[in-house]
């Protein structure tokens, strides 16, 4: 297994320039595999990744460099991620050769409620501010990861950061935009300006930054562990803060969370099985997806048709009808995922799609009875993680407690304010949730660890990299590059019923001739 690790593990994008055809593979696939034999680190940084790599090199865990690796992404890559958000993961555990999943996303506050917006005169939650904020879940994630499948000292995962937030790192070119665009909406917000602009501007692509308040806040978890962050000063800063700019985060909402460990759900698709968390997360859309396009012959359509960039599309708009449905916390909801994952129920809702015209609305099913982060690693002991992170809406709520050198999240805004919808918004809650980390293995051994960022991209994206290997015969690099069918304007978590057809995008690539045909089925 150890020689396969880097096979079944990285995806990474670059471009092959000069003009070259490339000498193996497809065209449009961005560079060769990585392979590695004793371990492999994939961020979306690479300091990040090099942090995890040396973690590897001391002989620590994949769970071990996944920690090290997150904690540095909230700092080097804050539009997307950070200790003021969630975090979920999917980790195989060598030992008992077993797969285990953690949903490290926090609840609403206890004291919020629907009657307390609709007297604000609110219609939703909205995007920024106070109200939207939920309890961060991601430190004790972290906490719970290392406590079941580290083996280096927990302290030493977080010195890494603490010396690149006091002494600096290069900004790279890509979080330099977003934080340029970042700044436009957070300016007003109380302690933004103080952290990220130097006279009056964002750090630009090549500046040195620091943040020796996250420095200072990482340290503090370092050495307290969940009870420096969850529990003492931190805790009150956080809850005094949110609450003196009207909303009701309070210290009992962060010193009682805890996340919770939780089995992972797969369905078999074409001899292979494909794992996702179950809700309150949306992973479950993607089985459902692959479940009702598994009767179909895929490979004989091939990636570059209408008739099956048009299937894919329906089998997301069903998926994604009942995901607004009945997605949302199983603690205070009956969600049947076993049902709506079943082979019997797939074969009943893609008896909707027709072939020759696109829905304009799509029902959830009958039943019987809602920017981010992703990061893999493998060590050399054959242990696996798949995690993902997000602060939601990319830097999250705007709501930055003093001297903390973070944001807090604003995902609170996926409930809904309907009281009837199972998603509806509770204190002590948590709300259907985006972010999704993926697993596949075959004939109960581990096959691949993946995962893509995109709010409700998501599902799509991990139906299409396990189609795209499974059904095209493509690798992992060539999986991930090969043009994407993304649809928008479905099923939402706080509505039931789409009111159109939606609009579908298709990456470069597939060509003018498709457009044409797919545009004969969409009015």
């Amino acid at each position: 297994m150890k020689k396969t690790l880097g096979l079944i593990l990285l995806l990474t994008m670059t471009t092959t320039g000069y003009g070259y055809d490339r000498i193996t593979g497809e065209k449009f696939a961005s560079r060769s595999e990585v392979i590695g034999q004793h371990g492999m680190v994939a961020t979306s940084h690479p300091l990040a990744t090099q942090i995890g790599l040396d973690i590897l090199k001391k002989g620590g865990t994949a769970i071990d460099a996944a920690i090290a690796a997150n904690i540095a992404l909230g700092l080097m890559e804050p539009t997307g991620n950070g200790i003021g958000g969630d975090l979920f993961a999917i980790i195989w555990d060598a030992k008992t050769q077993k797969l285990h999943g953690l949903n490290a996303s926090g609840p609403a506050p206890k004291n919020i409620s629907i009657d307390y917006l609709k007297s604000q005169n609110l219609n939703k939650i909205p995007s920024y501010g106070p109200l939207p904020v939920t309890v961060p879940g991601a430190v004790d994630g972290w906490v719970k990861l290392h406590e079941k499948f580290g083996n280096q000292e927990f302290k030493s995962l977080f010195q890494p950061t603490i010396d690149y937030a006091l002494n600096g790192f290069p900004v790279t070119e890509t979080i330099a935009y977003y934080l340029e665009r970042s700044a436009g909406r957070y300016i007003e917000y109380p302690n933004f300006s103080e952290l990220w602009l130097k006279d009056g501007k964002t750090p630009a692509k090549g500046e040195i930054f620091k943040n020796p308040q996250l420095a200072k806040t990482l340290q503090a978890i370092a050495e307290k562990g969940r009870a420096g962050f969850y529990e003492g000063e931190i805790a009150h800063t956080m809850a005094d803060f949110i609450q003196s700019e009207g909303g009701f985060l309070s210290y009992e909402d962060l010193s009682s969370f805890h996340s919770e460990w939780t089995p992972p759900v797969s369905t078999n698709y074409r001899g292979y099985d494909v794992w996702e968390l179950p809700p309150s997360g949306q992973g479950i859309a993607a089985l459902q997806i692959l479940n009702i396009l598994e009767d179909f012959d895929i490979k004989k359509m091939g990636l570059y048709s209408s008739e099956y960039i048009h299937l894919f599309t329906e089998a997301k708009k069903l998926a994604f009808a009942d995901r607004a449905k009945y997605y949302a916390d199983p603690s205070f909801s009956d969600i049947p995922v076993q049902e709506l994952i079943s082979k019997d129920y797939a074969k009943e809702r893609a008896k909707n799609i027709n072939f020759s015209k696109a829905a304009m609305t799509d029902e959830p099913g009958i039943l019987k009875n809602g920017d981010t982060i992703y990061l893999t690693a493998a060590d050399q002991y054959g242990n696996m993680i798949s995690l993902i992170q997000s602060n939601y809406r990319g830097m999250g709520s705007g709501m930055m407690p003093p001297g903390l050198g973070f944001m807090l999240q604003d995902r609170g805004e996926l409930f809904s304010l309907d009281p009837s919808h199972k998603n509806a918004l509770i204190g002590g809650k948590r709300p259907f949730h985006t972010i999704i980390p993926a697993f596949v293995t075959k004939d109960g051994k581990p096959f691949m660890s993946f995962g893509v960022m995109g709010g409700a991209t998501q599902p799509q994206a991990h139906a299409q990299i396990v189609i795209n290997m499974i059904d095209f015969g493509m690798n992992l690099q060539e999986a991930g590059d090969a043009p994407r069918i993304v649809h928008s304007g479905s099923s939402q978590p706080t509505d039931e019923v789409m009111l159109d057809g939606g609009s579908l995008s298709l990456e470069k690539g597939f060509g003018s001739k498709i457009e044409d045909e797919l545009n004969k089925a969409w009015p």
